[in-house]
């Protein structure tokens, strides 16, 4: 590929500053252009370039341009700025409620340990597993209830606006906003994706309950609940050993 026929990906194989305001309190901190982020030099928070689709995510000619050293920084550090986006965002949303943001927080930790093992995308399961309860706030002030059919369904509308203002692409944003839309009731064909993020969310719940149950409740719990078999070995890691601790 002749380099010089693509300018798309020029400011990433030669670099050049930009500046950009800290929200937090002002200052322009210098961010380059192969960078999503810095930390401001005045309040120490982190500040992101703004979203805004890189060619990297959709050509198949990506890598092979830029090289792959270049595009492996670039894949790091994209997903590193997303998450901050979307944690920023969650805050934002969710204000005090530290209950729910540290739940979300959990729920990516979890999913981002059983994706490997089942072949799960990451540039879907961030955003599902960080915004997978975001219709919640809304439920409770709408029908006064957070049950799972009301923030199934207040909850994709939520997600897709968010995720249309941060930059990422139509096809991920309804694949993450029907996982958001039924993250409590399986199909009965479900993809990779919905697995990993529906066995996640299970891990999270089960912590709170399952000191009162004994190890073989907690093990048809795990065998009946769970979709993937990554899931039902880390619930059984985590659980079944405190299950029968408080059988004892």
């Amino acid at each position: 590929m002749d380099h010089a026929f693509c300018p798309g990906s020029k400011l990433l194989r030669q670099p050049a500053p930009e500046l950009f305001p800290c929200p937090n309190c002002g200052t322009e901190v210098e961010i380059w252009t192969d960078e999503l982020k810095r930390i401001c030099p005045s309040c120490r928070k982190v500040v992101l370039r703004p979203g805004g689709m890189s060619c990297l995510e959709w050509c198949k000619m990506g890598k092979e341009c830029v090289g792959e050293a270049t595009y492996e920084s670039w894949a790091r550090n994209k997903t590193v700025g997303v998450k901050q986006q979307l944690l920023a965002a969650l805050e934002e949303h969710f204000g005090q409620d530290r209950r729910r943001i540290e739940h979300a927080g959990a729920v990516l930790v979890e999913a981002e340990g059983l994706m490997g093992s089942e072949a799960a995308d990451c540039h879907i399961i961030v955003p599902a597993a960080l915004l997978h309860d975001i219709g919640i706030p809304t439920a409770e002030e709408k029908y006064g209830s957070a049950e799972p059919r009301y923030q199934e369904q207040e909850g994709p509308p939520l997600a897709r606006a968010l995720l249309l203002r941060l930059g990422f692409q139509l096809r991920d944003i309804d694949e993450v906003c029907d996982i958001i839309g039924h993250h409590h009731s399986p199909r009965a064909e479900e993809t990779a994706n919905f697995r990993v993020l529906y066995d996640a969310d299970c891990l999270v719940n089960l912590r709170e309950s399952a000191a009162n149950h004994s190890r073989a409740e907690l093990d048809a719990l795990i065998r009946e609940r769970f979709l993937t078999a990554a899931g039902r070995k880390r619930a059984a890691e985590l659980y079944l050993r405190q299950g029968a601790a408080a059988s004892a």
